[in-house]
């Protein structure tokens, strides 16, 4: 079983071996970070299960790094447990403000520490359905959502979302550079739904590099189009200057042979209610996996419709 990892962010250092020794005697893989700008690269590089946070602090504050947290819709449902000094009521009402959400008073000791870490990620996992690397909704969201859009007899769009080349240059480059760009696809995903789309639509993360999308027909093409346009645009960053040069990165094969790989392109198959009623679950699966394997089937980045190719580049 993966061990939950814990955050844990003060500039004293005395109450940071604390943290860390009474962590990691509960099998807790702990972080650590001394101060606020550290906290958030740590939170974007490592995906921590909950974060202990220190109100004072140099660079940023608690406050600060918590209002960031929760304005980044892939991290708002972490949970933020925050240190304050004895008597801070002020402190606790504008942590409460900023989404804190729960206290531990200075001094404190260690069996208070585990009770309130252990209550915070039991109420995490029972409350949020999430997908741990982008937080976006899991499986249980995503079937819940298709359910009730083929119940309400209302017509809908899925997107099934795949990266194409992922698997090479995660290989290559390592799993912390492949979460990356999973999270960076997210925000991605997130981005275009919040500028293009509806306010019912949906987006959830099945996990790896596979995500769905939900959305009112009017308005899933120009969603679509714009994920393709900024995914293209934004992977070349995860490249080095010499990749972006050529446009490909150059790897050994398990022979030892070199190959060039493409840049990690994105592919989407839609399916959609509009010319076919679908009244089961299985149907929008099946459709939306083959359109999504055609999609693939292409160069660069692409989305299908309905069998017909809408989009490529």
């Amino acid at each position: 079983m993966t061990k939950q990892k814990i955050l844990i962010v003060d500039d004293e250092l005395d109450i940071l071996d604390f943290l860390k020794i009474t962590l990691n005697g509960e099998n807790y893989t702990v972080i650590e970070a001394t101060n606020g700008k550290e906290a958030l690269e740590k939170v974007y590089g490592c995906s921590p299960d909950l974060v202990v946070l220190d109100y004072k602090m140099p660079e940023l504050d608690g406050i600060e790094v918590c209002r960031k947290l929760k304005k980044d819709i892939l991290l708002q449902h972490l949970p933020i447990i925050m240190l304050t000094g004895k008597g801070e009521l002020s402190d606790k009402i504008k942590g409460i403000d900023a989404g804190v959400d729960d206290y531990l008073v200075k001094p404190f000791e260690p069996r208070e520490l585990v009770a309130r870490v252990k209550m915070i990620l039991r109420r995490s996992i029972r409350d949020l359905d999430a997908n741990p690397l982008t937080r976006l909704p899991g499986n249980v969201s995503i079937l819940r959502e298709l359910e009730k859009r083929i119940k309400g007899n209302v017509p809908f769009a899925v997107g099934y979302v795949d990266l194409d080349k992922f698997k090479a240059f995660n290989d290559h480059r390592g799993f912390e550079e492949g979460d990356k760009v999973i999270r960076e696809t997210g925000r991605i995903l997130i981005r275009a739904v919040g500028e293009k789309g509806s306010p019912d639509d949906f987006i959830g993360h099945v996990g790896g590099d596979d995500f769905v999308l939900i959305a009112a027909l009017k308005v899933v093409d120009d969603i679509c189009r714009q994920i393709i346009r900024d995914f293209d645009v934004s992977i070349s960053r995860f490249y080095t200057p010499e990749d972006q040069k050529r446009r490909y990165m150059v790897i050994k094969d398990r022979k030892g042979r070199k190959r060039k790989v493409l840049f990690i392109s994105i592919s989407i198959g839609v399916m959609t209610s509009e010319k076919k009623k679908i009244k089961h679950l299985a149907e929008v699966g099946e459709i939306g996996a083959e359109l999504k394997s055609y999609a693939k089937s292409l160069s660069g980045s692409n989305y299908i419709k309905d069998r017909r190719r809408i989009e490529s580049k």
